[in-house]
């Protein structure tokens, strides 16, 4: 008897704190439940993709429903943790009225998640129609070619550049450089350092 009711004084001694543990880890579960799980890792910093698209196209348009620009690659891939977009053999093609068309092309590139610049890199090939090909334009330089490894290209504001050696042709000669600045508005080309080449004057005729 006495030996029962030893037993029956430690069992209550104990019910509150065997209630609130209860309790807690009841709560523990429940809040487990209702928030979201945490990714594995910091899963936020990985630049993984989470889609892709083969044969990309894109266009764009001006008020007035004409081309503004387009740009096509072999391959798209966009990145949620920054909304860039990488793409494999891009080509764009700005053709902005009142200015030159400027394509560009390389073996790889990434468009910014602001939409406001693309990367090209690896055999990058840019190409400035001729100033005269211009509707409504008259006189003007000739076709410029120029190749680097890099380029950056602000679309909206027809500006590329870049920080690495470049070749420039065009229809006077070659010029050779580290840095450039082309600006497709006001139809200037900058070279920044290491300049050479030659050129031959523009002809009077």
């Amino acid at each position: 008897m006495n030996r029962r009711r030893a037993q029956l004084d430690r069992w209550t001694a104990w019910s509150p704190a065997l209630l609130l543990a209860a309790l807690a880890a009841l709560t523990f579960w429940l809040d487990a439940q209702v928030q979201a799980p945490e990714p594995p890792g910091n899963v936020q910093m990985r630049h993984d993709p989470d889609l892709f698209i083969t044969r990309f196209r894109a266009v764009s348009f001006d008020r007035t429903g004409r081309v503004k620009q387009s740009l096509t690659a072999e391959r798209a891939e966009h990145h949620p943790d920054d909304e860039s977009v990488d793409f494999t053999a891009p080509s764009l093609v700005i053709t902005d009225p009142g200015r030159p068309t400027l394509s560009v092309k390389a073996q790889s590139g990434t468009l910014s998640g602001d939409r406001e610049t693309v990367v090209f890199r690896g055999d990058v090939e840019a190409v400035r129609e001729s100033a005269a090909a211009t509707a409504g334009a008259t006189g003007g330089s000739g076709p410029v070619k120029l190749t680097t490894d890099f380029l950056r290209v602000y679309p909206d504001k027809g500006i590329a550049e870049t920080d690495r050696p470049v070749t420039i042709e065009e229809s006077r000669g070659i010029i050779h450089g580290v840095g450039m600045t082309l600006d497709n508005q006001q139809r200037s080309l900058k070279l920044k350092s290491g300049v050479r080449g030659t050129m031959q004057p523009e002809s009077s005729k």
